[in-house]
């Protein structure tokens, strides 16, 4: 823990601190929980790149700390030498306060450095920076973004050369030289036209964006067979979703688009929305009343970088939400259906999720002879495999996905993909509406066939230094004290994915888990039950995830609220 107080008075004292900044910080000169909050450490840079709050401070998103995490970010890559160095980096933004500002000095810095920068001219979703970092076959790619956090956050993630997120060895190698520099170091040497004109900073041009739709295009399954009169309501929520989603839906033929206005609009305030995130129920209101007006079939929304989307669907008048989980076993069928029906079903077929995720997708998945691999969460896991068997040849991806709304289908680019997840959204949607279904009727036929399967997700939000400290101590005690066995399901394994072993908890004994270490830990019932328990990588939550499968939706459904009323009371009591 950092010397809150004197990193204060450090910042106050700098010379070149921005007046802004300076201002800002002598605003709370005698707010002290305040300056505690901003100082006691640094923001934490790992897997997931930077995420905080925007403002002064060393545990605030800002120029100072944004620009360090770049410089050491092009040591790293210096480091792997000349040729690596020289291929270059892409970098993209979203639509948040600040994000375009960060993107240009990012460029600036690594340009001053002697390293290119491909720069979008304006904001791009997340997928397409992984296609562009493919595309140019660069070194690495930066994205200015984040997600679906509140309007005063911001984040920086970082790709390395496969266009996927970095994992913790180079993570690490970054994290270390940060820690070599000073965060007020001047590090912007070059002006955005000395750098032109050095040809070490290229404006993206719609060249990539041509080529990044014909690719999404190019993962559609079918043609003919699809109603593409659907009735479709999209939101972007104010992000970077509407020029990509809307093109790719018209150039594929869909006629009956209805964007939410509200929200069509880059817009880092989210003036509609308090949480820009397609999870929360809330996110919809506005999307529902667009949906019933117009009559709509299907209602889509992407989060404020176009990684992840959720589904609703109108089912007999009335709107039904989609989970996560739904919507992954859907895809899964639609995909392999289809493949299978045209024989373009690879043999060495393969797909990914996380170890959070249902097994529904798993059940279905095997019914076809396609093998599903599990690993811990966050795409660069998903990828990581991806990346593995461009090498090996063992397996051939066709489709990763979480729990958390997000999906990939094929290996054009490496991270999550609303655009490419919203075009097959809605062909499929499309395909069934021309057989005289829905996307709910298809769910309830798979859950005839593989069995009713119920899932929940609860996040516990613990804020600040009290709550940092109160997650630490509720991942410790719960290992030590957990619920057991709960109702009639019999306790029979325990996986600490921190420890990297499992336990039988009927004989003690152990097995190691090989997959990277994290601290998450899952408790597996006899009757094919379980649930998992997380810290969020990314904010001030605790995460309880919940999978329940049962011979009826009643059964599924109770044992699910059994599990989380038991599992809730122990960590609750955990102060």
């Amino acid at each position: 823990m950092n010397d809150y107080r004197k990193e204060y008075e450090k910042w106050l004292a700098a010379p070149s601190l921005d007046a802004d900044l300076k201002k800002e910080l002598e605003e709370i000169s005698k707010k002290e929980e305040d300056i505690k909050d901003r100082f006691y450490c640094d923001l934490s840079f790992g897997t997931a790149g930077l995420r905080g709050i925007l403002g002064a401070g060393t545990n605030r998103m800002n120029k100072y700390v944004v620009g360090r995490a770049t410089k050491a970010l092009g040591k790293v890559i210096q480091k792997q030498g000349g040729e690596f160095a020289g291929k270059g980096v892409a970098i993209a933004h979203d639509c948040r306060i600040m994000s375009p500002e960060f993107a240009e000095m990012c460029a600036l810095i690594l340009n001053s450095m002697g390293i290119r920068v491909y720069l979008f001219d304006s904001l791009r979703p997340t997928p397409e920076l992984s296609y562009a970092v493919r595309y140019y076959q660069c070194a690495a790619g930066i994205n200015i973004t984040a997600s679906h956090n509140p309007k005063i956050y911001n984040g920086y993630k970082v790709y390395w050369e496969e266009g996927s997120q970095i994992k913790s060895g180079i993570a690490d190698q970054i994290l270390e030289e940060i820690g070599k520099l000073d965060l007020f170091e001047e590090n912007v040497l070059l002006t955005k036209e000395e750098a032109k004109e050095k040809g070490l900073l290229v404006i993206i041009n719609k060249e990539v964006d041509e080529s990044f739709y014909e690719k999404t295009m190019s993962i559609s399954l079918r043609d003919s067979e699809v109603d593409k009169s659907i009735g479709i309501v999209y939101t972007p929520l104010n992000g970077a979703g509407n020029i990509p989603v809307r093109t790719v839906l018209d150039r594929m033929g869909y006629t009956n688009v209805h964007v939410v206005k509200e929200q069509e609009l880059p817009d880092g305030t989210f003036p509609t929305i308090a949480y820009p995130n397609p999870e929360d129920h809330a996110a919809f209101a506005l999307s529902e009343k667009l949906a019933l007006e117009i009559g709509a079939d299907i209602l889509i929304a992407t989060d404020p970088d176009c990684d992840r989307l959720a589904v609703e669907v109108v089912q007999n008048g009335k709107i039904e939400a989609l989970n996560g989980n739904q919507v992954g076993v859907l895809i899964i069928n639609y995909l392999l259906n289809s493949m299978a029906e045209k024989g373009t079903l690879p043999k060495n077929a393969a797909m990914v999720k996380s170890i959070v995720t249902g097994e529904m997708g798993s059940a279905i998945a095997k019914a076809y002879g396609v093998k599903m691999f599990n690993v811990l969460t966050g795409f660069k896991n998903i990828c990581a495999l991806s990346n593995e068997w461009d090498s090996t040849r063992e397996y051939t991806y066709i489709f990763g996905y979480e729990e958390s709304i997000g999906y990939n289908v094929g290996s054009y680019l490496r991270d999550k993909d609303g655009v490419g997840a919203t075009l097959i959204l809605a062909e499929m949607a499309g395909y069934y509406k021309k057989n005289g279904r829905t996307l709910i009727d298809t769910l309830n036929e798979l859950y005839e066939k593989y069995g009713y399967y119920r899932e929940n997700t609860i996040s516990i939000v613990l804020e600040g230094i009290e709550g940092q400290e109160r997650i630490k101590r509720m991942m410790v005690e719960y290992r030590k004290n957990n619920a057991g066995s709960i109702g009639s399901s019999k306790l029979v394994a325990v996986t600490d994915y921190l420890t990297s072993e499992a336990v039988n908890a009927l004989t003690g004994e152990k097995s190691t888990v090989e997959v990277e270490k994290t601290d998450a830990v899952q408790f597996t019932f006899d009757d094919g039950c379980w649930y998992s328990l997380r810290p969020s990588g990314t904010e001030p939550k605790i995460k309880l995830y919940i999978y329940t499968r049962a011979d009826t939706a009643a059964k599924a459904e109770d044992k699910l609220k059994e599990i989380e009323t038991t599992v809730l009371g122990v960590l609750h009591s955990i102060r």
